[in-house]
């Protein structure tokens, strides 16, 4: 039975509020893929005249989904399904690539700077390296599937990592060139993880609908041997991620 058939299936005298049953009608369509992702869904008007209810009670159960990140909207163009969000493990190290290529999906990489500069007090202290050192500082937009996922600017000592300008980062893993060119082996890592809303920027650049934050992680790397390798920055869309721990 479709969304438009779907009437029937609404139970208005039960306790389970109309619009969440209407949300689960959506999220069904979904999951069995009458609605695949970006396809327009049908509209509040479509929806209340099929469903034999409210545009108001349609909005609520829209408003619902497009805030944990099942749909989207488009500025005069209606209301869309989105992509299925990433789950992210806390619990263990890996790269972007490694995270993308074990989900079965293609990642990639644009370099958008890679360059040395002078360490300021804020880095020279996350990365205990006298101020001024040098650093290499590398900002890529990472995708997957050709979409653009997330923004990560990463900084290294420039001692441990001599002609890391020199290497290809829109086709290499960072972390596997360190372990195969430097013999830096990534061992552990402190994260900090906070929402926010994205600047100009990063909205453009992750092509961020209309209301979607951002998740902002700040993460120090340590190699197994106990030495500071990294400082990176990532911007995700909090549309496409979930970050999943499990507790003991």
């Amino acid at each position: 039975m479709g969304i438009i058939g779907s009437e029937a299936s609404l139970d208005r005298l039960g306790p389970t509020p109309i619009f969440q049953q209407i949300k689960a009608i959506l999220e069904r369509a979904i999951a069995t893929g009458e609605l695949s992702a970006h396809q327009r869904i049908p509209s509040e008007r479509e929806l209340s005249a099929a469903l034999g209810v409210s545009r108001m009670t349609i909005r609520q159960a829209m408003l619902e989904m497009m805030s944990d990140g099942t749909l989207y909207t488009r500025s005069g163009k209606g209301t869309y399904v989105a992509d299925r969000k990433i789950e992210q493990p806390l619990q263990r190290l890996s790269s972007f690539t490694e995270d993308i290529t074990a989900r079965g999906m293609r990642p990639a990489s644009q370099v958008l700077a890679q360059e040395l500069l002078s360490a300021p007090l804020e880095l020279a202290g996350a990365l205990q390296v006298a101020p001024g050192s040098e650093l290499v500082r590398i900002r890529r937009l990472r995708l997957a599937n050709e979409q653009p996922l997330a923004l990560e600017t990463a900084h290294l000592p420039h001692a441990l990592c001599p002609g890391l300008l020199r290497c290809d980062l829109s086709r290499n893993s960072l972390y596997e060139v360190l372990r195969t060119e430097y013999g830096v082996v990534t061992g552990s890592a402190k994260q900090t993880i906070e929402a926010s809303q994205p600047v100009e920027e990063e909205r453009q650049l992750l092509h961020l609908p209309d209301g979607v934050p951002v998740l902002r992680i700040d993460r120090l790397t340590s190699s197994v041997d106990g030495r500071l390798v990294e400082f990176v920055r990532s911007v995700y869309r909090g549309d496409r991620f979930q970050l999943h721990v499990e507790l003991r």
